[in-house]
């Protein structure tokens, strides 16, 4: 069995930006809240990250900020995903030369591919990189998804070390569990889902709500991870609210307006995100308030 390349809670990090470059003194800030909340992984420069609008010299900087801040106290995973299997193995060479810890690697959005075709763009990456890789299935983003019998191709792969499961499709899951058997590890990639997919053998989840609450998915984690999950049914329940509302609109647009909201950072973004409407930032305003992040 691949030893996991962490457990419990993984944070999709949003990137601070001030006018049209990167606040990096806001980004340590948050990666020091991160640790001081139990956070075991930092995922940099993913979809909550916005990855897809970032330079490569940024993924760079990045990559290596946020290892050298993190100092080996949490695992650095550098977000690689593209369209262009050439430019993904680019991107994970700086992870490698940046001392990041693992890869995050999306399926290939807008010109998509065959099941074939996807087993050989993580493969052809997971080839050249030294660095464990985490695949990243998100269909309702990307156009395409990931069958169990793709996935139980994958886990052959010494360097395919984890999946970030963001179908939503929860029997789908326990399918691809039980076809790979222990040669995968996997992780949410829904805060909704996490309880339900690590009562089915999940050893964590990639999270957007913690960048607001590093503490509540960090124990959330730890409860399923001990077997607890009438705690954690409990815990989870009590932040539904939360986990929806940071999806009322297209990730990252309501998390980067709750931390502005919050005064964790700044909530600007690169087209084409725009400003959350103002009836829903409303909304948001209310719900965080209902959580004693801001106040009413």
């Amino acid at each position: 069995m691949k030893t996991p390349l962490f457990t419990g809670s993984a944070t999709a990090l949003v990137t601070p930006f001030a006018g049209d470059g990167i606040d990096y003194e806001a980004m340590g800030r948050l990666i020091e809240q991160q640790y001081a909340g139990g956070t075991a992984a930092l995922v940099v420069c993913g979809t909550t990250g916005e990855g897809a609008t970032l330079t490569a010299a940024e993924h760079e900087k990045l990559f290596r900020f946020a290892a050298e801040r993190a100092a080996g106290r949490m695992k650095i995973v550098a977000g690689i995903g593209s369209n262009d299997t050439a430019a993904a193995l680019d991107m994970a060479h700086a992870a490698e030369d940046a001392g990041a810890d693992g890869l995050l690697m999306v399926t290939p959005y807008y010109n998509k591919t065959t099941q074939a075709g996807l087993a050989r763009h993580f493969t052809y990456v997971a080839d050249r990189s030294s660095l464990p890789l985490i695949v990243y299935n998100v269909p309702s983003r990307t156009g395409v998804g990931i069958a169990p019998e793709t996935y139980a191709l994958l886990a052959d792969h010494p360097n395919i070390n984890a999946v970030k499961e963001a179908s939503g499709d929860i029997g789908q899951f326990a399918r691809t569990a039980a076809l790979c058997s222990g040669r995968l590890t996997f992780y949410s990639g829904n805060d909704s889902d996490t309880v339900a997919m690590m009562a089915l053998g999940a050893q964590g989840v990639i999270s957007v709500a913690s960048n607001l609450v590093p503490g509540v998915v960090s124990r959330l984690c730890s409860l399923c991870l001990d077997g607890d999950f009438k705690a954690a049914a409990r815990l989870n329940e009590a932040y539904m609210d939360l986990f929806g509302a940071l999806f009322w609109e297209v990730n990252p647009i309501p998390v980067k307006t709750a931390m502005e909201m919050a005064g964790l950072c700044g909530g600007d973004m690169r087209l084409p995100l725009v400003p959350m409407t103002p009836a829903k930032a409303r909304a948001l305003r209310t719900c965080l308030a209902s959580h004693g992040l801001i106040r009413g």
